[in-house]
């Protein structure tokens, strides 16, 4: 677009009719605010992306996969058995 293309506004005309304008850049306008007769900005469209198709399979690999989940079950409650944070059965306080 060459600049004999571009509307041109003064920056008191810009300020009072922002909305305006605003709604024409959005129309695909592109338009130039001036002070003192100078170009000053330029407001132009703002170019919004479509999101682009989504990759499945992203977390692939990223994970555990346990064949024998009673096996771990096993192995955390000897975990418990054997750790000192968490009171036997026989230490525990009954209130009685």
């Amino acid at each position: 677009m060459s600049s004999e293309d571009l509307e041109q506004v003064n920056m008191h005309e810009a300020k009072t009719h922002l909305s305006k304008l605003v709604e024409r850049v959005e129309g695909g306008k592109e338009i130039v605010i001036s002070r003192a007769g100078k170009p000053a900005a330029k407001l132009v469209p703002v170019e919004v992306k479509k999101p682009g198709r989504r990759k499945l399979g992203i977390w692939e690999g990223c994970g555990v996969t346990v064949e024998d989940f009673d096996a771990i079950d096993t192995e955390i409650e000897r975990l418990i058995d054997e750790s000192e944070i968490f009171p036997r059965e026989d230490q525990l306080w009954r209130g009685d």
